[in-house]
């Protein structure tokens, strides 16, 4: 750490951040201050804009996040609430409780049919953490770690804070947004990870048995580790989901995540996990005291206790999206200058807007300004969603269906230009 006094400090880097205390100066790391690189957005500009507006009074129809627009069940806080009572309020288990780990390690296995024990299991604060984390085991600083675009909007970013060369790997709209052979055998000369997102945020795509054994070969064949982040595995409309730690070779190079957030609406509970080989896992335990220490126990306990409840509450958090991209499909069949790769799965959908002459994030502005609509531009999510708006399905469904409506009447008002 280099300080001066009553001066403009050196700076290694380009883009100086300065600190004062008294009349010292302090420089970040180059890690924390490369997570947004100078001139680069982190995506998540029309989200503020948009809460700026309502903090005004105005009445904007937000379409940008996925935050559920029902909130986690009665009976899952109840048991959150008899936990805490009980005095689970404490230090937890790091790994996370025996409980926890056991029926995560249960259901991945009913799922993916790999044999699973809680010694696979480390529980996270949330899917982010888990994903920090599973990089951190992954890779060393400076390594180059591939991810697929169109991504969720952390990812780079993320990657940056560790240090690592993030690559990203085009899935284009022309192929459905599914990743190719030939593009991940380029990118994953000399790397050492690659992240994909299956269910995919923003598209929806899900990957199926085809792309996924053209993932698994690149892995195996450059000795990748595969970071799969399933966290919207609950929420498939078309097909099916397969984690990638079921295709042959791929369970001692596989780390899977997965979350109670999307599934059973408990967003704010931030509790996750990371599913890999034992010895990994106890390594990720000892990452986990030198950095969060844990989940407290009442939240553990009570995703316990969802999980238990078996797939009904999954399927009851999950069918207002299911629902609502029917709704979405027949509203778009009357708005041609609209194109869409049809959602598998997810609660998103990600609409082509080109024909309006505009990119995502210009179309975005304006339709917030004009239509008080808030979505997210494509590319937030990166150059192979440009001119496209990833729109979130977490209104009630008749506001919904009014949104989506007065949506595609702009675009198509705009196209006619």
């Amino acid at each position: 750490m280099k300080f001066t006094r009553g001066m403009r400090p050196k700076n290694p880097f380009k883009l100086e951040v300065q600190m004062k205390i008294r009349n010292w100066r302090v420089l970040p790391s180059q890690r924390i201050h490369n997570i947004v690189p100078e001139g680069l957005s982190d995506g998540w500009g029309i989200f503020m804009k948009a809460r700026e507006m309502i903090a005004q009074g105005h009445a904007v129809i937000e379409l940008t996040i996925g935050e559920h627009d029902i909130k986690t069940a009665p009976d899952i806080l109840r048991a959150m609430q008899r936990s805490a009572q009980d005095g689970h309020t404490g230090y937890a288990p790091v790994p996370g409780t025996q409980g926890l780990r056991k029926i995560v390690a249960a259901h991945h296995q009913a799922q993916s049919q790999v044999s699973t024990s809680a010694e696979n299991v480390l529980i996270t604060p949330g899917a982010q953490a888990a994903l920090f984390a599973a990089h951190l085991a992954a890779c060393n600083p400076h390594d180059k770690a591939l991810y697929i675009d169109p991504y969720y909007t952390t990812y780079p970013g993320m990657l940056r804070a560790l240090s690592l060369n993030p690559v990203a790997i085009a899935a284009k709209a022309s192929d459905g947004f599914q990743p190719n052979g030939a593009s991940l055998n380029a990118a994953a000369q000399g790397a050492a990870s690659l992240l994909i997102n299956s269910p995919n945020n923003p598209t929806g795509v899900v990957y199926g048995q085809e792309t996924l054994e053209i993932i698994a070969d690149t892995c195996r064949e450059h000795d990748l580790w595969l970071i799969s982040d399933e966290v919207y595995a609950s929420q498939v409309w078309s097909g099916c989901h397969i984690t990638p730690r079921s295709l042959p070779g791929m369970k001692e190079r596989s780390l899977i995540v997965g979350s109670m957030s999307k599934s059973h609406a408990m967003t704010g509970s931030r509790i996750g996990w990371v599913i890999g080989p034992e010895d990994i896992i106890a390594k990720l335990s000892d990452l986990a005291t030198v950095s969060n220490y844990g989940v407290v126990g009442f939240i553990q306990d009570a995703a316990e206790y969802a999980l238990k409840l078996g797939s009904s509450a999954c399927i009851s958090v999950a069918a207002p999206f299911e629902r609502r991209r029917k709704l979405a499909l027949e509203i778009l069949k009357d708005f041609p200058q609209i194109n869409i790769t049809p959602p598998q799965g997810t609660m998103y959908l990600m609409l082509d807007i080109r024909s309006t002459g505009l990119n995502g994030e210009a179309f975005a502005n304006a339709l917030l300004e004009e239509r008080k609509i808030a979505v997210m531009p494509g590319e937030s999510f990166g150059a192979a969603a440009a001119g496209h708006i990833r729109v979130a399905m977490t209104v009630e469904d008749a506001l919904f269906s009014k949104a989506l409506k007065s949506l595609c009447d702009f675009a198509t008002k705009l196209a006619s230009k």
